[in-house]
This record gives structure tokens, C-alpha cells and sequence, in this order.
């Protein structure tokens, strides 16, 4: 078909030398055969269209839309999952639109909207199936994650951590847990730390808990004080995502490593607690 068009321009070509057949019209994706308000283009440009369909879960979840959470989504709105449900009680402020993907007008942050409803209403331009929740997950709200394909676990207070964590191990539901703890070297006025992404799932979980604290330690103390920066969360996010999609089988997985963690001052990446492999 390539060489047909090629043909058949090249005469037009001859008498308007800027006219071109490729005009790249969006094409709007029907209800019934697609999760994307249009067409998934890319996937199909580069003759992965059948392999992104192993990324088609039924509903994916992520809890906490800060730095490291929005970036998640931003990346997991672009997959084929069906639905993805949006967990934050928090208002998307000034200071978040300097650690979310985008760039958020001054007019939206001074209606103080809601997290789950600014990702939404952004997101829900491009992707079906966006759903809100607003609210903390709590006691009396933590079921609301059962029937979930997966999760993404982007919190920073332990407390919220280790509830929602000990209900996904009870559920037998798949998630990520993330997190990034960075410190100022006053002397050298310069940052230093990690970011980690920690993969549970039926199989293996008894990692858990030897690498993500659930106690309310220095570390949630240092997530809290806003020492973040978008590009730490951007790259906390793609590690996570990365994982996840080798878990489907998107990408080939050889270590199926559950733990990561990246040294920012070291440039080093570590990879831990893998299945059927000695761990180092």
C-alpha cells in the first residue's frame, strides 16, 4: 500500500512539491473495540499491536497520585488496561504541579480540584475508563480494592502502606510498592538517595516486609518533607511500570527480580530477591 501511495504522490508531488499523502488524521477509536478515546497508533507503527494487548488487564488501581503516582498513571493510561481506578484524598495544589507529568494552568490550580478528578478529566481525554475515587483508603474502605488485576502502591505514610499491603497479600492481588528517599548533604548542598520499586505477588511476598518499613520511621519522615523532584519520580515511576509490564510478559523478564533500587550518587542499580535464581 506504501508503494502505491509512493506512486501515486510522486506525480502530485511534480507540480506541488509540499503536498503530502500522509496526514496523520486522528482516527477515533469506536466504543466497542477499544479502551483509547482513538487509535493506539504507535503500537500498531511499530508492529506490537498483538504484544500490547498482554497489558490489557481488566482493572489496575493505583493508590496515592503524588509525584511518583501520577507519573504511573501517565504511563499506564497509554496501555490497553480496561479500567484504571484512581485512589487519593488529597487536592492537586501549586506544589504538585511541580512533580506531576504536564503543566497544569494557574486558572485549575486556583479551584483547588480534587487529585482524582484533575487526573481524571486530563486522562480521560485520551484513555476510557478512568475512574475516581476520592478519599483516603482506611478501614472501612480498603475492600473496595478487591476484584483488582493489580496495584500500584504509591503512598508515603506507613500506616496507609502497611494496611493496604497486608490486604493485597490477603486478596492473593499483585502489586508494586514504590518509594524514594532522598537527602540534603548541607555541606555539599547537594541531594543523595534511592529510589526503589518492590514487586509482591502469590508466588513470592515474603520479601515484603524486609525491604518496605511499615513502622513510622525516618525515612516516611523524609518522604514528607517534600525533598522530591519530578525526574526522581518520573524514573521511580518507569521502574515500576518497566516491572510490571515484565510481569505480563510484555518485556522479557530473565532475573524476575521482586526488588530494585536505584543509587542516585553511585549511578547504581540493584536487583534483588529473584524467582529461581540465588539472590545477590
Amino acid at each position: 500500500m506504501t508503494r502505491y501511495v509512493e506512486i501515486i504522490s510522486n506525480h502530485a508531488k511534480a507540480i506541488v512539491p509540499s503536498v503530502n499523502a500522509c496526514t496523520f488524521k486522528p482516527i477515533k477509536a469506536s466504543e466497542e473495540d477499544s479502551v483509547f478515546v482513538y487509535t493506539d497508533s504507535a503500537s500498531s507503527r511499530a508492529g506490537i499491536a498483538g504484544l500490547a494487548k498482554k497489558l490489557a488487564m481488566n482493572k489496575v488501581a493505583i493508590i496515592g497520585l503524588g509525584g511518583t503516582g501520577s507519573y504511573v498513571l501517565d504511563l499506564v493510561a497509554k496501555t490497553h488496561v480496561r479500567e484504571i481506578h484512581l485512589f487519593d484524598g488529597d487536592q492537586f495544589l501549586q506544589h504538585n504541579a511541580f512533580r506531576a507529568p504536564g503543566a497544569a494552568t494557574l486558572e485549575i490550580l486556583s479551584k483547588k480540584p480534587s487529585k482524582v478528578a484533575y487526573y481524571a478529566d486530563i486522562y480521560g481525554q485520551m484513555h476510557r475508563g478512568v475512574i475516581p475515587h476520592g478519599g483516603y483508603i482506611d478501614d472501612a474502605t480498603v475492600g473496595q480494592l478487591v476484584g483488582f488485576d493489580f496495584v500500584f502502591l504509591c503512598v508515603d505514610k506507613s500506616a496507609e502502606r502497611k494496611l493496604v499491603s497486608n490486604f493485597l497479600h490477603h486478596q492473593k492481588i499483585p502489586f508494586i510498592d514504590v518509594g524514594m528517599e532522598l537527602k540534603l548533604i548541607e555541606e555539599q548542598q547537594c541531594l543523595i538517595g534511592t529510589c526503589r520499586v518492590t514487586l509482591s505477588t502469590p508466588d513470592k511476598s515474603d520479601h515484603f516486609p524486609k525491604h518496605v518499613s511499615s513502622k513510622d520511621n525516618n525515612a516516611d519522615n523524609l518522604y514528607r518533607s517534600n525533598i522530591q523532584v519530578a525526574d526522581l519520580n518520573a524514573l521511580n515511576a518507569t521502574m515500576a511500570v518497566i516491572k510490571w509490564k515484565k510481569y505480563c510478559g510484555f518485556y522479557q523478564d530473565c532475573y524476575k527480580e521482586h526488588q530494585s533500587a536505584y543509587a542516585i550518587n553511585a549511578h547504581q542499580l540493584t536487583r534483588d530477591e529473584m524467582v529461581g535464581v540465588e539472590s545477590t
